[in-house]
């Protein structure tokens, strides 16, 4: 589904179609592409559509397309979810650091499922779009297996996740990339799982084969069920280029200070950048920027164009209001 502007007829008023079970559901609107459209025009169209778990899957991968790549903010909380979908989003994803770091735990596979799956069952239950989940390496039981956690993530209305090798062998995620795959088919929900190659962030091999050795994976990855491959700490737009014409499913990298605009990414084949972490650690930045000030100077000008509280607390409310009208509510 190309990506851009919805009809604004109401859910109830939508035609059905039948699937193959004969069972009636709602048409998916078409997303036309209109440049005139601002990205919280259509954001606010996503947002009042209320679909089922099943079509915001189907949604959210119509975003990954290099013609218009699925711009994808990652947030922490409810606040922080709110705020970037009110901005415009179309889809959010969770931050395996950030929500850590709000946890009171560092990152990399340090937190348990259980906080994990709270946090992103508050967000998904507050936002209208589709949500994302970053799982680590999958928040396995003793005996390795994900298949509890990829049941709660469904479960707390994530739509996709985020899946990391890290320093475990590609034949270890694959393993743990199948098993998800199976579950979210027997759930029903078409999961987008994005497969993350660790390859160029850990330097796993050296530089001449990181490349040979990303594709390698990725290949083995999507053999196991993986709908996307996640490759950061790529930043140059040769090994990129080459990445998107090696990888057959759409190609996610890591964006931020420096790295090409998004468009651009596009153009060398890219259909997702992600803000990884850099959200949260901005947000951390300005708590300590205003604490410096206020106590080396007395001033405050480092807070000057923060939200108003107004807006914020804005946000919250009509989510609340939002949830308590279709019988859930926002726990964190």
């Amino acid at each position: 589904m190309p990506r851009g502007v919805v009809g604004s007829t109401s859910r109830e008023e939508r035609p059905q179609q039948t699937d193959g079970a004969g069972a009636s559901r709602p048409i998916l609107p078409t997303v036309v592409s209109d440049d005139r459209q601002t990205p919280k025009a259509r954001a606010d169209v996503l947002a009042g559509m209320n679909l089922p778990q099943s079509h915001r899957a189907d949604l959210f991968r119509s975003l990954h397309t290099p013609a218009r790549p699925l711009a994808l903010v990652t947030v922490w909380d409810v606040s922080s979810a709110l705020a970037a979908q009110d901005a415009g989003a179309p889809a959010i994803a969770t931050t395996s650091a950030g929500v850590a770091w709000s946890q009171g735990v560092p990152d990399g596979d340090r937190l348990d499922r259980a906080r994990a799956v709270s946090v992103l069952a508050a967000i998904a239950s507050a936002v209208d779009v589709p949500v994302s989940a970053d799982i680590e390496g999958g928040y396995p039981d003793s005996t390795g297996d994900v298949t509890e956690t990829v049941r709660a993530v469904i479960e707390a209305g994530a739509v996709g996740i985020n899946i990391e090798d890290g320093s475990r062998s590609p034949d270890e995620l694959s393993r743990r990339i199948a098993v998800a795959r199976r579950v979210a088919d027997e759930m029903g929900v078409g999961l987008f799982v994005n497969a993350r190659c660790d390859v160029y962030l850990t330097g796993a091999v050296a530089p001449a084969q990181r490349l040979e050795e990303t594709v390698r994976r990725a290949a083995a990855y999507v053999e196991a069920g993986a709908d996307g491959i996640f490759v950061p700490g790529v930043v140059d737009a040769e090994t990129i280029a080459a990445l998107a014409g090696a990888v057959q499913v759409p190609l996610n990298v890591m964006v931020g200070p420096g790295a090409l605009d998004v468009a651009g990414l596009g153009r060398l084949g890219v259909a997702r950048a992600s803000l990884g972490s850099s959200v949260a650690q901005a947000a951390a930045t300005t708590v300590r920027d205003a604490t410096a000030e206020l106590l080396v100077t007395g001033t405050y000008d480092s807070l000057t164009g923060a939200l108003d509280y107004g807006y914020v607390d804005g946000l919250l409310t009509r989510a609340s209001s939002s949830q308590t009208r279709r019988g859930a509510t926002i726990d964190a």
